[in-house]
């Protein structure tokens, strides 16, 4: 979908008209769903945090000032509910219990598509200060400022964790190509 066309349906929604609304949502699940996942690490968690978020924006949708920054002022509250429940409920689920539910046909029903596996093997290698920062810049494509802007961090922060994460990265993948 071109920019106009995003801009269009930002001011539309703003309007109150709930298939724009909805449109742009759609739009944005893939990426809303990897962000939910790189923090939760759980599926049920990320749909709760998504359906919480889409609720929010719905309801705080005339609050929005800018409509170049709805991506972003959406992740931002993605990542204000993922913290939520990850302070609520304080709960994870292992790699193998997430297969473990793939093999019993629970990604199957979803209505988000799943990573790939790869994908989450590659996040449970890193702690979440680079998880979360190496999927909003690689995953969703934002730029260093704006991952500091959601996560109120700095950009040289976001930076520095980004070249961390890599390095972490590249030490696991080393280690694993000489087991």
């Amino acid at each position: 979908m071109n920019d106009l066309k995003l801009q269009q349906l930002i001011r539309t929604a703003k309007g109150r008209d709930p298939d724009a609304f909805t449109e742009l949502i759609r739009f944005y699940m893939k990426d809303l769903y990897r962000a939910a996942i790189a923090i939760l690490r759980n599926d049920e968690d990320a749909a709760d945090a998504i359906q919480e978020t889409i609720l929010t924006c719905w309801e705080k949708l005339q609050t929005l000032k800018n409509p170049n920054y709805f991506k972003t002022w959406l992740t931002r509250i993605l990542i204000h509910h993922c913290y939520d429940i990850r302070r609520t409920a304080g709960r994870y689920i292992s790699l193998e219990q997430q297969e473990e539910l793939a093999q019993e046909g629970v990604y199957e029903t979803s209505v988000y598509d799943p990573p790939n596996r790869e994908f989450k093997e590659l996040l449970e290698v890193l702690g979440e200060k680079y998880r979360v920062i190496l999927t909003l810049y690689y995953g969703l494509g934002y730029s260093a400022a704006e991952i500091g802007e959601l996560l109120h961090l700095p950009a040289a922060t976001v930076r520095t964790r980004l070249a961390r994460g890599r390095k972490k990265l590249k030490e696991y993948y080393e280690k694993e190509q000489e087991s």
